[in-house]
């Protein structure tokens, strides 16, 4: 494994495009909601929370004064009701805020909302953040080109992203993976592989154990364990590919090295093939969406110069396409990235994986 890449230190965060605030609308993104992100800041005091162990989990649980936390309560139920219902608020009677909570790790800042409903003590998770268009890309190319949909609404500054359930991966590989039984940790291997495929495909970085969930799926008498993407800030901003493979993160080594014992280097190629194959039918089947988000990133300011210039020449090394020495953007190279990957393997079959004769 090569020397773990190194993340910058702080990724600015870029505004949302005329042209991106546009599309946001015609795809029932951006509707108006009752709070902001600003607004949320306004707490008068806080207290750590901590973990089932009793360390620290870098969040902490922050309290409104009285005169502000009923109207803050009505906006957040309001925010829950346009997320996951019609906007109406005949259920707000059912729902409790239970807890407001706040990290200062990492770029976000997000607050993290915890709703419950009263009859019967479920509950659920959604975010505020502040927005930025980089997130807003990253979002909907993972509802588009991943497995997964996912629901968000942008507002002005505000993203409200609802939550992501799984198992942290960092906890899973110190607490989990230990105790999975042999053939689980082979389709784990496999599931990263696959995940790690994809990541690199539509350049979505910083994929360190921490920024990803492993959700377990039981599936007739055995478990089928799923690797989902829950950070979105670093979607195509670095400038050395390693950062967008995360197999080169030190994070994921029990990762990289469960694959190395688990699978044989044909069985990675395949999945990897497989990998690009969903991929190119996904960016078939997203139709004239995906080519306008893509056209509206070739255009945008997502990254410096130098970022761009080192990947589209790290790329072009990969690929030897040279359609990748003349971007300019960072949306141009993600859109050079899906069209190299639609016209190789949006035609592949299961008998050319077999085969081998399909180039990795």
């Amino acid at each position: 494994m090569s020397q773990d890449p190194v993340i910058s230190k702080r990724k600015p965060a870029y505004p949302v495009s005329p042209d991106l605030d546009s599309y946001l609308e015609t795809y029932n993104r951006k509707i108006e909601i009752p709070i902001f992100y600003e607004d949320l800041l306004r707490f008068s005091g806080s207290v750590v929370v901590y973990d089932t162990k009793g360390e620290d989990s870098l969040w902490v649980r922050v309290f409104y004064s009285d005169s502000e936390r009923q109207e803050i309560d009505h906006s957040l139920k309001r925010v829950y009701s346009i997320l996951h219902s019609d906007g109406s608020d005949h259920i707000f009677e059912f729902l409790n805020v239970d807890a407001v909570d706040f990290c200062t790790f990492g770029n976000s800042k997000p607050f993290r909302i915890r709703i419950r409903n009263i009859l019967n003590d479920n509950f659920t998770y959604f975010y505020v953040k502040k927005t930025d268009a980089s997130r807003i890309y990253g979002l909907e190319l993972e509802h588009m080109l991943s497995p997964y949909n996912l629901n968000f609404l942008v507002y002005k500054n505000t993203l409200i992203e609802e939550h992501i359930p799984g198992i942290p991966g960092d906890v899973f590989i110190k607490e989990m993976l230990p105790s999975c039984t042999e053939s689980e940790k082979s389709q784990l291997a496999k599931e990263f592989v696959k995940f790690n495929e994809r990541c690199l495909i539509r350049l979505l970085g910083d994929m360190r154990s921490y920024n990803y969930v492993i959700v377990p799926v039981h599936d007739f008498d055995h478990v089928v364990y799923r690797i989902r993407a829950i950070d979105f800030d670093q979607q195509f901003y670095e400038g050395k590919l390693a950062i967008y493979r995360p197999q080169f993160f030190k994070e994921n080594r029990v990762m990289v090295e469960l694959v190395r014992k688990k699978l044989l280097r044909g069985s990675v190629d395949q999945y990897k093939v497989e990998e690009r194959s969903f991929v190119a039918k996904r960016i078939l089947s997203s139709g004239n969406r995906i080519k306008r988000l893509v056209a509206i990133a070739k255009k945008d300011t997502l990254s410096k110069p130098e970022h761009i210039d080192r990947l589209k020449g790290e790329i072009y090394a990969l690929t030897l396409d040279m359609h990748f020495k003349k971007c300019t953007h960072m949306g141009e190279i993600l859109a050079w990235a899906l069209d190299f990957v639609r016209r190789n393997y949006e035609d592949v079959s299961m008998k050319q994986i077999i085969e081998k004769r399909i180039d990795i």
